[in-house]
């Protein structure tokens, strides 16, 4: 058993020191503009004139980062520091000043007073820098604002990464979210062989805003229980004196970086992994609010949630609150901690790591440092033969899992497959042809695709398998997370956060590219008939087209090589977020592969072999679609204006990229208004087949020229346990309506085609009375085949 160690008395003074130091300068940020080194007596116009951030967590971050700190010399060690109470920023900007990563990053809030005062001013002030630990702050991989993401992210950002230990604070009241409770199966997923370590310290001040917490409430006993039956070692750090809680903390952090090494030894000598390893976990009870005012105009503070925030208030108003502040922050004597010049003393300077193994300048934290480009097999390998649109049915997301496969035989170390248990669902399983799901857990004998080295993660959690890949992608890696259309929504907030991030990270040059976060989004709303209503929902595009357009993009690709195509894009970018929604039944395929490049290099384009428009002719209508059944009924209803309407002039348009239906300054993806207007016309009805709810397409379109002749038809919220085609019916994207709708919407066609309209309405209506009596749909409609399988030659110009 390795000796533990413990701390002389030096170096529990050192550490002490340096804690108040971070301590000090969180208090200034909070509330101070002027006078850093408290040299005069504090005066009104030296406070800020509002006073925002969260002192009652940050004391207890410092005193972590300080301990960290010491283990990082003391073994040389990788490490980073993911702050899951965000809101602690102050501690997280006081500690990178420190430590020199701060100033080396931004030279004009320099290590002395005057670089001091500035670092206090700009903390939640206009123009300044966030209260949370945000892109901003050096080393910080997880912005904090939403709680319940950081244990995620620290096992994202350690898988593949041997020697990379994410110590992870969690808070109390982060605690308590869904997301943080499922993220404590991480170890199950983590291969002390290959991957590196976490090391989660629960951090128990016992209160959130205006509230105890439940784990704070719980007892020693109990959370013992509770973090064994997950599989953890629970050590206990607990008290309020800072002498015996420095000793403690230093002991304790020595056993869990023991276990741990000793955990990546025997893995990686040789020995057979059979059981999950007990990792070690610290849980730290101090006070919020520690080292604070005990008590404000009578009313108890410290350790308590009035703690939490600003636990002075009004010092520019209340002599007493100043004089209280001013006590306070002289409390960490300030003299002994910074020199004349307002420099952190030479002494204390020295407990810093140096170099990159500041948690500040860490390039784990910076992962565009890291990345390696993907190596990418050749899309020709998996192209689906397509002789004549519409000839060959294929399944779209099978081809792409064997372009997956050949992805993770070119990356053994540099890119995961994410989703919830819906790999195979989804058609992917050729990626079980070269890796296996990843399983830490006992095997069976009759266990399938599960293996300690497995590279495909699956949790039934959306939060997990986001988190898990945005903290892969972070730390400079590259993945593709697949899930059911309809639950992605799951994910909403930790979208908006990992998009908020990347918009603000285009700001600062020393943040390097990541690769993108793509989304394969399957088993969509139009082949949900099965599991009905509640899993039919294409709502999540919407929402993503309400970021900022140099941030998002939405692919639709109608078959199976454009989603080839696609893909391969997606996976080859950096800072961005792409999603792509593609179906997995068998579906016709329209475009061999070097005609599916092209018309996804364009974004959209008119298939002139579906319609009937010569050289220098003007439509009469245009058909567009976008998404694969959209483009399937597309083309049905356009067969059937043919067969009606021989004489109609008829252009067929597709659209892959979404976001190139909006103009050049809105998207860096849009088309100029002549290119639009030459596919779509400046004049002629519109009828748009959609795969999502029809008023995205108004949206997107609304400054187009035409914009008043398009007719979208979309998810309208009609949904049930029905057949394929019947979903489309109900919701009026069928063959049917469409065709309805374009003889509807043609001037010249206005009451000459009154007897195909009642066709077509004889149609629908016969169709639902057979879907309501045998519960499928029509033997035409499973049956039908586009013309070019009946020998009308109508192929590809």
């Amino acid at each position: 058993m390795t000796q533990i160690s413990s701390l002389s008395d030096h170096e529990i003074q050192l550490l002490d020191r340096y804690w108040r130091a971070a301590n000090y300068l969180s208090v200034g940020q909070i509330y101070l503009m002027d006078n850093p080194l408290l040299r005069e007596p504090l005066r009104p116009e030296h406070i800020k004139p509002r006073l925002l951030g969260h002192w009652g967590t940050t004391p207890g971050l410092n005193f972590i980062y300080v301990h960290l700190n010491r283990a990082i010399r003391q073994r040389d060690l990788d490490m980073i520091y993911i702050c899951g109470p965000g809101h602690g920023g102050p501690g997280m900007v006081a500690n990178t000043w420190l430590e020199g990563s701060y100033s080396e990053i931004y030279p004009q809030i320099s290590q002395n007073a005057e670089g001091m005062k500035k670092l206090f001013r700009q903390f939640s002030f206009p123009g300044g820098i966030p209260s949370h630990a945000a892109p901003e702050t050096p080393g910080s991989i997880n912005e904090g604002g939403e709680l319940g993401y950081s244990l995620s992210h620290a096992f994202g950002a350690v898988f593949d990464n041997p020697s990379l230990i994410a110590a992870c604070v969690i808070g109390d009241g982060e605690a308590e979210t869904g997301p943080l409770a499922s993220s404590w199966h991480g170890i199950k997923f983590l291969n002390a062989a290959r991957d590196g370590a976490v090391l989660p310290i629960l951090h128990l001040n016992g209160y959130k805003i205006a509230n105890p917490t439940l784990l704070g409430r719980t007892s020693d006993d109990d959370l013992q229980q509770l973090f064994r039956g997950y599989g953890y070692e629970p050590l206990f750090v607990s008290g309020h004196e800072p002498t015996r809680m420095h000793r403690q903390m230093a002991q304790t952090l020595e056993q869990a970086l023991n276990s741990i090494r000793d955990y990546q030894q025997q893995a990686r000598s040789g020995n057979a992994q059979t059981t999950v390893p007990r990792w070690p976990m610290i849980i730290l009870r101090s006070p919020k609010g520690w080292t604070g005012p005990q008590t404000v105009d009578g009313k108890k503070v410290e350790d308590f949630w009035r703690a939490h925030q600003v636990p002075v208030s009004s010092c520019r108003e209340n002599d007493e609150h100043r004089q209280l502040l001013e006590q306070w922050m002289r409390s960490y004597q300030p003299d002994d901690l910074f020199d004349a010049s307002g420099q952190l003393k030479t002494e204390l300077q020295a407990l810093a790591p140096v170099g990159d193994k500041r948690m500040g300048a860490s390039p784990w934290a910076n992962g565009g440092r890291l990345r390696r480009e993907l190596v990418t097999p050749d899309l020709h390998h998996y192209a689906v033969e397509v002789s004549s649109p519409g000839e060959t049915q294929a399944e779209s997301t099978a081809a792409l899992g064997a372009y997956l496969a050949g992805i993770f035989e070119h990356n053994r170390d540099n890119f995961r497959l994410f989703g919830p248990d819906e790999t195979a669902s989804n058609r992917l399983s050729k990626v079980f042809d070269v890796t296996n799901r990843t399983w830490q857990e006992p095997l069976k004998p009759y266990d399938e695709q599960l293996a300690r080295d497995g590279r495909v993660m699956e949790i039934l959690s959306e939060h997990q398998c986001q988190g898990w890949l945005e903290g892969y992608l972070l730390t400079g890696r590259h993945g593709l997370f697949n899930c059911y259309e309809a639950f992605i929504h799951i994910v909403d907030s930790m979208f908006n956060q990992h998009a908020k991030w990347l918009k603000v990270t285009r700001n600062f040059p020393w943040r390097a590219p990541i690769s993108s976060l793509n989304y394969l989004l399957s088993s969509h709303v139009w082949r949900q008939d099965h599991n009905g209503y509640s899993h039919q929902d294409p709502g999540f595009i919407d929402h993503v087209a309400n970021k900022k357009a140099d941030i998002v993009r939405i692919y639709l690709p109608p078959d199976a090589n454009t989603l080839l195509c696609v893909a391969d894009h997606c996976l080859k970018t950096w800072d961005r977020i792409n999603v792509i929604v593609a179906g997995k039944q068998p579906a016709p395929q329209w475009l061999n592969l070097d005609d599916a490049a092209k018309h996804c290099a364009a974004g959209m384009g008119i298939w002139s072999w579906a319609g009937n428009v010569q050289r220098n002719e003007t439509p009469d209508v245009v058909m567009a679609c976008a998404g694969d059944v959209p483009t399937m009924e597309t083309l049905a209803a356009v067969d059937l204006l043919r067969h009606y309407l021989p004489e109609l002039r008829v252009q067929v348009v597709n659209v892959v990229d979404l976001m190139a239906l909006q103009t050049q300054d809105q998207h860096p993806h849009g088309l100029s208004e002549a290119a639009f207007e030459a596919i779509f016309t400046a004049d002629k009805p519109v009828i748009f087949a959609f795969h999502g709810y029809p008023s995205l397409i108004h949206r997107l379109t609304y400054q187009r020229n035409n914009h008043r002749h398009f007719h979208v038809h979309g998810f309208m919220e009609e949904g049930t346990t029905t057949t394929p085609f019947d979903m489309t019916v109900l919701n009026e994207l069928d063959r049917f309506h469409l065709a309805q709708e374009a003889i509807l919407r043609v001037p010249s066609l206005q009451g000459k085609a009154d007897d195909i309209l009642e066709d077509l309405a004889q149609k629908i209506a016969a169709h639902h009375q057979y879907v309501r009596e045998y519960g499928e749909d029509l033997p035409e409609v499973q049956n039908w085949k586009w013309p070019s399988q009946q020998g009308e030659g109508n192929v590809p110009e």
